[in-house]
């Protein structure tokens, strides 16, 4: 375990969840120590790793003064709140802000289940893919991102005219959309925020990388 007086991020690079601390992170121009853990690397069921969270899963982020935080959305809105009350990430606005938290539930709410499915049928266990729930998945997923497109028609990002935490849940879902093998309806205001987000270094780094 790392010692207490820096951030420390333990979840493997690959994980959606954990992309959106690191991304959130860069954004925020902190500095971090990240700890593999999870899938192949294992280490979330051992006592020091449960006694941080008990739920054993990633990502969990400990902050400069020793906090422990986990639940991916969770920490994204600890560290806009900390870090990025300048009204960037972390809008001061409440109703902007009350904005970008709707999206970044969404993602987790509504576009999480099918890119679940999706992600393992595709990238975790094509051999045990049940092709119909991957069709039914790639048809709601299809409805779910004509919504945000339909959203984004009016402003270039999810809560206005600037990236805000918002954004990035359903920004890191996005990029697996845009590289499976599927399907995808003509989108054009979804494909513009994709470009916009594709200028960001921290996406680049941590989201567009091979899946796995």
């Amino acid at each position: 375990m790392s010692q207490t007086g820096k951030i420390t991020i333990w979840g493997r690079h690959t994980s959606s969840n954990v992309q959106k601390v690191l991304w959130a992170a860069d954004e925020l121009g902190l500095g971090y120590d990240r700890v593999d853990v999870g899938g192949k690397f294992g280490g979330n069921d051992a006592p020091e790793y449960r006694a941080m969270n008990p739920n054993g899963l990633i990502p969990v982020l400990r902050d400069t003064d020793g906090s422990i935080h986990w639940e991916s959305n969770s920490v994204l809105r600890y560290l806009g709140s900390r870090y990025g009350n300048n009204g960037t990430l972390w809008p001061a606005d409440p109703g902007q802000r009350s904005l970008s938290d709707r999206w970044m539930d969404w993602a987790t709410s509504l576009i999480g289940e099918p890119m679940r499915i999706l992600f393992w049928g595709l990238v975790r266990d094509p051999a045990g893919a049940d092709l119909n729930a991957m069709t039914r998945a790639e048809e709601q997923a299809a409805a779910y991102w004509a919504r945000l497109d339909a959203h984004l028609a009016s402003q270039p990002f999810v809560a206005g005219d600037h990236l805000t935490l918002g954004d990035i849940p359903a920004a890191c879902q996005l990029h697996r959309w845009m590289v499976f093998p599927v399907t995808r309806p003509a989108l054009p205001h979804l494909e513009a925020w994709y470009a916009r987000l594709q200028q960001r270094p921290g996406y680049r780094t941590h989201v567009m990388i091979p899946q796995g």
